[in-house]
């Protein structure tokens, strides 16, 4: 059943091979054990904060050097890379304010320098539907199956793709003498759930757009954050890399316009949850969730503030989540 898995996330992704894995972070773990004491990570810095926090804890325990930077600026980019420097991480869009980083140009940058670079990117947010890595450059794609693949909140499970064999040789081997392998019901349940992918991921993108316009033009929200709105300030690279979006947005509440914690609790619809990409809504703070093991002071430079906010907008009525979100922001 895993094989079979596979096989469909390798094709999906227009790759010739696939791993799985327990869960995502998982996946992020074995593409780390590529490396070795000494080796050099360049990573985005508005990352997952569970990614994040393996890389900080693995450069102090494993020997490793890990550099968390903005990729906007190219130039930066290329002076951080080293002789040393193995992987070069990216998410995009990012988690949690959903920045998106040229897969082509990191890419190119990369194998320029140096060939064998490994450039993984973590494409969860969007998933093969909106978004192709591999034909943009990439070495490796990631997923946590968790979210957008599976979509029905009832598996733990990630993946990597690759279209090279040796790199891929590498994977499966760690895969087998880790163990960190998903039972062959969740792969039942996956290969279930990518059935519908097709008709899942455009609704998302269709609420979560509503819902984007409408707190854009309401008076207690003072920026909203989607990468298909026109003010978002990468919108142009959006629309050249990824054929659409996920249900993904976040936004602030203006501050002494109402209180973000009150707003949560008044939400009906939308599940105060961590989790993303499931069939039902959620909403977060990340600054006291996801993100509390960020360190304070990287927070505050990405703007992971306290009356930051991230929605995962599912497939509900459009309209009733319109109104759970107004008479939300009315209450908080």
């Amino acid at each position: 059943m895993r094989e079979i898995l596979e096989k469909t996330l390798a094709a999906l992704d227009r790759g010739k091979y696939a791993t799985c894995y327990s869960s995502g972070l998982a996946a992020t773990s074995t593409i780390v054990q590529l490396l070795k004491t000494g080796d050099h990570m360049v990573c985005i810095d508005d990352v997952y904060g569970g990614t994040g926090r393996l890389f900080r804890q693995l450069a102090k325990t494993n020997g490793l050097f890990v550099d968390f930077m903005d990729f906007a600026d190219a130039n930066q980019l290329k002076a951080a890379l080293k002789p040393n420097t193995k992987v070069i991480w990216v998410e995009t869009p990012t988690n949690p304010t959903l920045k998106l980083v040229d897969i082509a140009k990191v890419s190119e940058l990369a194998h320029a320098f140096n060939k064998d670079i490994i450039v993984a990117v973590d494409n969860t947010f969007l998933t093969p539907y909106y978004q192709l890595p591999l034909e943009l450059g990439a070495d490796l794609v990631t997923y946590s199956l968790t979210k957008y693949m599976n979509g029905h909140s009832d598996v733990l499970m990630g993946a990597i793709i690759t279209n090279n064999e040796e790199l891929n040789t590498r994977l499966a081997f760690l895969q087998y003498a880790i163990g960190a392998v998903p039972s062959p019901f969740d792969c039942f349940l996956v290969n279930r759930s990518l059935k519908t992918l097709h008709v899942r991921m455009p609704l998302h993108m269709k609420n979560a757009l509503a819902v984007a316009k409408f707190l854009e033009g309401h008076p207690k929200v003072s920026k909203v954050l989607h990468p298909g709105l026109p003010s978002h300030p990468q919108h142009t690279l959006a629309l050249k890399q990824s054929s659409g979006h996920s249900g993904l947005i976040s936004f602030y509440i203006k501050e002494g316009a109402g209180n973000p914690v009150k707003f949560l609790q008044e939400l009906k619809i939308f599940s105060l949850a961590e989790s993303l990409g499931g069939y039902e809504s959620l909403s977060e703070i990340p600054a006291t969730m996801t993100h509390a093991s960020v360190p304070a002071e990287l927070r505050q430079k990405l703007g992971i503030t306290d009356n930051f906010i991230r929605l995962s907008v599912g497939l509900e009525s459009e309209e009733d989540l319109l109104n759970d979100l107004e008479q939300a922001l009315k209450n908080c």
